[in-house]
């Protein structure tokens, strides 16, 4: 099984080969946000949460999601390397 970081480097590389960027998101007095901020060309942008395979987000990282989407923007949550090609397509394509 893939632990969280391998799948983050994963998803780091993939973002790259796309011509983007997967920036390390950190907000220092606000506990709970997403991993990456993802930015793909076009003016796409979305945030990442990382998690080892089968690990939920903690109820603050949920509430953080949703203030996040009730602004608009989206929010994934990765398990698993195999989800980071159609979350990007889904990034790209919205």
């Amino acid at each position: 099984m893939a632990a969280e970081k391998t799948i983050e480097r994963k998803l780091v590389q993939a973002v790259h080969l796309m011509g983007g960027l997967a920036l390390k998101f950190v907000s220092p007095g606000l506990d709970g946000v997403p991993d990456r901020v993802v930015l793909l060309p076009g003016g796409k942008a979305a945030f990442v949460e990382l998690k080892a395979p089968g690990k939920k987000m903690r109820p603050l990282q949920v509430r953080r999601k949703n203030q996040i989407e009730a602004l608009g923007f989206s929010v994934y949550c990765i398990d698993r390397p195999e989800q980071i090609g159609g979350v990007l397509n889904e990034i790209q394509s919205s």
